[in-house]
């Protein structure tokens, strides 16, 4: 299987390009390569490649997700999802190459495969600590979706028979009503779904009684999931099969995509793989600096507060955030102090401060 290409370069604009550049560059390769005007071998799938790479970079969201992590940023969409956002009308303004009306674009992408269609995908949240984040592991995702009934195999029918066809519509769901106009000399057909059988095409002579006939019943599951190491806020952990069941007999499962979040932390605030924490020190240590201990997600270091440090001034301790996905170089933490000034003084303490006024006063002069 050939690997899949940078979106950037499916549609030869630079990575800072902006809206129009992307979109001038979609329009003149989808007019060059849509099937309807170019017959050589591998055209299809060159338009395909290139509407699949403007739906991504044309979406500010999408793109910024591909920009952060590449392709695992924007897994989870099927071609025909993608190109479904696209306005077609406003890019080509009606071309329609000569064949009518409607455009050629969209009708290309509302072919579907033949056979039964696929579940629907499912997406649940897992909420991780931000120690999982650090050394990857696992867990546990609990959800609620249709199965088929094990006790009818999805027939609806009591022991898995097959249901009989629907004597009203001959299996068919649909009910067809002719009547010639003999003044037009035309045949007028009226399809209406069917009643007797609510368009199924067959009745239950015993529903199953575990389903009552629908064939499929709720079932929950637990399921556990692999946290990678360096998990992105937002990163989408795909399982297959586990999404909602086809709706025709014998499709497949949708998918079920974990997202992941991080859960939050009294002592951090993070910010892609930097950690941000306060600290409260007091005017003196301000002053005249001192060390502090800090935690981290691994125990905790000696900070050194050097003299003079002014208030909302930020330590950066270095490597003590988060390790990038894929287990790459770790983030750093950012140590913001806030300097506390007390409101009430002992009259000790008032004396030294009304001596350090005194002091600076004849400095100054």
């Amino acid at each position: 299987m050939a690997a899949q290409r940078d979106y950037y370069e499916v549609l030869g604009v630079a990575r800072d390009a902006d809206a129009k550049a992307i979109k001038d560059a979609f329009r003149d390769l989808a007019l060059k390569y849509h099937p309807d005007r170019n017959k050589e071998a591998g055209a299809e799938e060159r338009f395909k490649e290139i509407a699949e790479a403007y739906a991504i970079l044309s979406d500010p969201t999408k793109r910024a997700d591909y920009d952060a992590r590449g392709f695992a940023g924007v897994a989870g969409f099927s071609r025909e999802d993608l190109v479904g956002g696209i306005d077609f009308e406003d890019i080509f303004g009606g071309l329609n190459f000569g064949f009518g009306g409607g455009s050629p674009f969209e009708s290309f992408f509302r072919r579907r495969p033949s056979g039964p269609a696929r579940g629907a995908d499912i997406e649940v949240e897992v909420t991780v600590p931000l120690e999982r984040i650090v050394s990857g592991g696992e867990a546990q995702v609990r959800l609620k979706r249709p199965v088929t009934c094990p006790a009818c195999h999805g027939t609806g029918e009591s022991g898995g028979a097959t249901p009989p066809k629907c004597e009203a519509c001959h299996g068919s769901g649909r009910i067809t009503h002719s009547r010639r106009d003999d003044k037009e000399h035309v045949l007028i057909q009226q399809i209406t779904t069917c009643n007797a059988c609510a368009g199924q095409g067959f009745t239950h002579v015993h529903p199953c009684p575990q389903c009552d006939g629908r064939g499929e019943i709720e079932q929950e599951e637990s399921l556990t999931v692999k946290i990678p190491i360096g998990a992105e806020e937002g990163l989408a952990l795909r399982i297959p099969g586990k999404g909602m069941p086809s709706p025709d007999t014998g499709g497949v499962a949708g998918d079920l995509f974990a997202v992941v979040r991080t859960q939050p932390d009294p002592r951090f605030e993070r910010v892609g793989t930097d950690l941000l924490r306060q600290t409260t020190i007091s005017v003196t240590d301000a002053v005249l600096g001192t060390s502090l201990t800090a935690p981290t997600l691994t125990g905790s270091v000696s900070v050194v507060v050097p003299p003079g440090t002014q208030p909302d001034a930020v330590l950066r301790l270095k490597q003590q955030g988060l390790p990038a996905f894929g287990e790459g170089p770790r983030g750093d933490m950012f140590l913001r102090i806030k300097v506390q000034v007390p409101q009430q003084l002992s009259t000790p303490e008032r004396d030294l401060y009304e001596k350090l006024r005194a002091l600076g006063t004849q400095l100054e002069r």
